[in-house]
């Protein structure tokens, strides 16, 4: 079992009240100043980091640009003594921004800086932040005793729910660490840590520090692990507090060998369980294969999610379509497959397969050499093509287009949106069925979605997207929101990965990335 997570005790003192700013950085798909308030799940990063701070000596506030779109305040930029930034991979420019901002508005700011930007690219984060943090969230509490003084970090870290604006009904928890698989295309893999259980009575913390709320999402890497002594004390407990009032239903991630067992259905369900997340990525399994995603070729993945659906339990997931291995006609048979297949839920999101650093796929990529010249760090994304398809990039390119639309699709999403109602009406709930249908029918309303979220979109002409990385235009984040001090002029130039020549950047070769690599010997000197 997992020990608790931290427990300092603070020092009474008359030590000045400290501002902390905390940050989840994010660059949207669109390439637009979004505001995504309604995509599943939100960003929680900022509310687990804000509970390392002393509520008695700090003032913490916490910013997500998923659900409320890019920070460009200049206000807020220049209140914090403590700027706190964490994100995806892709998100490492961002941080750069947020610290330029921030630094210009107060030079003795200290800005922090975690998460998989700052562990895949560690050298280049210790030339920027105070403190780049490569280990879990509880390091930050040995960075706010370093920089601040012990009696600044709270005495128990716990969420605090109480700053997060943004989350509405929905209560965020999570009761497990880490995956106890290894995808070779997952950032998890790269990180190569074992998967990890909480202690029950933290749970049960978690969950009363996060109030009474409707629904409550379980966003473990994977809920169901390979604990099941430990995965069924979860259900008990979350059967008592379910009890006592703290939520209805619930909803969580789990991987595709959960279901090899009618039984565990059967658990989650009576306890409460209203949708499941699964990684299903693809129904070709020979590629599944390929990415060492063994999990998902163990049973027939429509039956699986009949099996899900009939019992009660939305089955959502994402979908992969990789243009490097498999070719667009076959990609569209997959796409007419899986919309024609009423019996199924159509996927939540699609996204392109994406060399995350540090990965497996990615030193394979390497390797191979079928990167991109003038691939950037940000265009990993999952809607940019970062490596040479097999087939004609324009054919290519048009696909890529069609399908952040699903355009060629809304006849058969619609025909599949009326049969699926007709076969599962009466199994699962009105508001599951929202869920169930509402992805598709959302992915398919994509661009009149983002143009009434867009923040200033009728004033900023952007120009049109190339989908190729060597090509792809830059957001309007790397123009600066407001002047910057001079010397922070290169952190609105992008993070590149490969060249112009299609070779590693010196970015990466100078990031730290390679020297601590646990990949093959053989990948790592042909990426060098």
């Amino acid at each position: 079992m997992r020990p608790e997570l931290h427990s300092i005790r603070t020092s009474k003192t008359n030590s000045p009240r400290k501002r902390v700013l905390i940050v989840n950085c994010y660059f949207d798909d669109s390439r637009q100043p979004i505001r995504r308030t309604t995509k599943l799940p939100q960003a929680v990063g900022p509310i687990y980091l804000a509970g390392a701070f002393s509520r008695e000596l700090c003032d913490v506030r916490c910013y997500t640009e998923l659900a409320s779109g890019p920070l460009e305040d200049e206000q807020l930029l220049s209140w914090p003594d403590v700027l706190v930034l964490t994100g995806l991979t892709n998100s490492f420019d961002r941080m750069l921004h947020l610290t330029a901002y921030a630094r210009t508005k107060n030079p003795k700011v200290i800005v922090v800086a975690g998460g998989p930007p700052v562990r895949s690219l560690p050298e280049l984060s210790k030339n920027v932040f105070d403190y780049p943090c490569l280990g879990d969230i509880e390091e930050l509490c040995e960075v706010i005793t370093e920089a601040l003084g012990p009696e600044y970090v709270a005495a128990t870290m716990l969420p605090r729910y109480d700053l997060a604006y943004w989350l509405g009904r929905i209560g965020y928890v999570e009761t497990t660490r880490y995956c106890n698989f290894r995808c070779s295309f997952c950032s998890l893999t790269a990180e190569g840590h074992g998967y990890q259980t909480y202690e029950l009575d933290h749970i049960r913390r978690q969950i009363l520090a996060s109030g009474k709320r409707t629904r409550m999402f379980f966003l473990d890497n994977n809920f169901y692990g390979s604990d099941r002594s430990h995965f069924k004390a979860r259900l008990q407990l979350i059967n008592e507090m379910r009890a006592a009032g703290q939520f209805k239903v619930w909803a969580a991630l789990v991987t595709n060998d959960f279901y090899a067992r009618d039984e565990n259905l059967k658990l989650v369900k009576e306890a409460g369980c209203e949708t499941l997340f699964s990684g299903l990525e693809s129904f070709d399994n020979d590629w599944l294969r390929n990415f060492n995603k063994l999990q998902n070729t163990k049973a027939p993945q429509v039956e699986m999610i009949r099996k899900s659906l009939n019992a009660g339990i939305v089955f959502t997931y994402g979908l992969m379509l990789d243009v490097t291995s498999r070719s667009v006609a076959d990609l569209r048979r997959e796409l007419n497959f899986i919309t024609g297949t009423p019996e199924i839920t159509l996927p939540s999101f699609v996204t392109l397969s994406i060399p995350l650093l540090g990965t497996p796929y990615f030193y394979e990529c390497l390797k191979n050499r079928t990167i991109l010249p003038n691939t950037k760090l940000r265009d990993m994304d999952g809607t940019t093509v970062l490596q040479k398809p097999i087939d004609p990039m324009d054919d290519v390119i048009k696909f890529v287009h069609d399908l952040q639309s699903m355009k060629g699709f809304h006849g058969r999403v619609v025909r599949h949106a009326v049969e699926f109602s007709r076969l599962y009406h009466s199994k699962l709930t009105r508001i599951q069925m929202v869920f169930a249908l509402g992805a598709g029918l959302l992915v398919c309303a994509q661009p009149l979605v983002t143009s009434f979220t867009s923040l200033g979109w009728i004033k900023r002409r952007r120009r049109p997207r190339t989908y190729v990385s060597s090509t792809e235009p830059l957001d309007h984040t790397y123009t600066p929101a407001f002047r910057v001090d001079s010397r922070f002029e290169s952190y609105f130039k992008p993070t590149m990965v490969t060249d112009s020549q299609g070779e590693l950047h010196e970015d990466i070769l100078n990031s730290g990335l390679l020297k601590n690599s646990t990949a093959p010997a053989l990948a790592v000197a042909q990426a060098v």
